[in-house]
C-alpha cells in the first residue's frame, strides 16, 4: 500500500517535537529553566496531564532535569562533548590553546558568511545589540564584563549561521573557554590598547555582518583571531621570560 493512515498526534507528543526543536536549534540552552507548569501549559494552551506526560518523555530522553523544589531545567547536553581526562590534557598543554584558535578561526570565518546570508534581520539585531552591550562595558573598564560579551557576541554570530551541528559543536567549545580551559580571556582585556583593538576588531565584523557582506565578514573574524592568536604567543613568551629572569635573580641573591 503506498499511503499510510493519518494518525492523530496526542497533544504530549506535540508537546516533546516543540520543546526538542527548541533545544535543537540553541533556543533552549542547557541548564535554562522552563517556565513552571502553569505558565508553560498556557503558553503551549495544553493540559497539565498532557504538560506531564511530555516533560516525563523528555526527561527519559536525558533533555530535561527536574530539580526538586526549583522547577524544569534543559539538561546539560553537552557535558559528554569531551571527557575529563581530555579536558585536563587541553588545560596543561599550550599547543591546545592555538589549535583551538586556528580551529575558532575556520569555524567561525565560515560561521560569519553562513550568517550574512542565512541569518535574519533579528539575527543580526541580535548580534549588533550585543556589539552595542561591548561598547557600553567599555567605558565600564570591566574585564570580565567585556570577556562575557565577547563570548556571547561569537555564539551569537554562530547562531545565527543556522548550522545545527556547528551550533552544538561549538557551543560545547565555548563552554570550556568560559571555564578558562583554553586561555583566560579577561587577560585579554586587562590592558587598555589591546581593549580598544578588540572592541574595533568586534565593530569591523558586526559591520560587515550588518552589510551582509559574507569576504569582509570572514576576513574580519580572521583578522580578529590572528590578533588573539598573536597577543596569547607574546603573552606566553613573555611569561617564559619572566620566569628566566626570576631564576637569575634567585642565583644573583646566593653569589656573595
Amino acid at each position: 500500500m503506498t499511503f499510510d493512515r493519518i494518525q492523530a498526534e496526542k497533544l504530549s507528543s506535540a508537546v516533546v517535537r516543540q520543546i526538542e526543536l527548541l533545544i535543537l536549534r540553541g533556543v533552549l540552552r542547557p541548564g535554562e529553566r522552563l517556565p513552571s507548569e502553569r505558565e508553560l501549559s498556557d503558553q503551549l494552551g495544553v493540559s497539565r496531564p498532557s504538560l506531564r506526560e511530555a516533560i516525563s518523555e523528555l526527561q527519559v530522553k536525558g533533555l530535561l532535569d527536574t530539580r526538586a523544589g526549583a522547577g524544569v531545567y534543559v539538561a546539560d547536553v553537552l557535558g559528554s562533548a569531551f571527557n575529563e581526562s581530555l579536558v585536563q590534557l587541553f588545560a596543561t598543554h599550550e599547543e591546545a590553546v592555538f589549535d583551538y584558535i586556528a580551529f575558532r578561526r575556520d569555524m567561525e570565518g565560515l560561521a560569519a558568511a553562513r550568517a550574512c546570508t542565512h541569518g535574519s534581520d533579528t539575527d543580526l539585531r541580535i548580534v549588533d545589540t550585543i556589539f552595542k552591550k561591548m561598547e557600553a562595558a567599555h567605558t565600564k573598564r570591566n574585564p570580565a564584563d567585556e570577556a562575557a560579551l565577547d563570548a556571547d557576541f561569537h555564539m551569537a554570530i554562530i547562531e545565527a549561521s543556522h548550522n545545527i551541528i556547528m551550533l552544538h559543536m561549538m557551543r560545547s567549545m565555548f563552554d570550556l573557554l568560559k571555564e578558562g580551559v583554553f586561555y583566560n580571556r579577561s587577560v585579554m582585556f586587562k590592558q587598555r590598547t589591546r581593549r580598544d583593538t578588540l572592541l574595533d576588531q568586534h565593530r569591523a565584523i558586526n559591520d560587515a555582518l550588518q552589510a551582509r557582506n559574507p569576504e569582509a565578514a570572514r576576513k574580519a573574524v580572521n583578522d580578529h583571531l590572528s590578533y588573539v592568536e598573536g597577543s596569547l604567543a607574546s603573552q606566553h613568551k613573555s611569561e617564559a621570560h619572566e620566569q628566566i629572569a626570576l631564576k637569575r635573580l634567585t642565583q644573583e641573591e646566593t653569589r656573595t
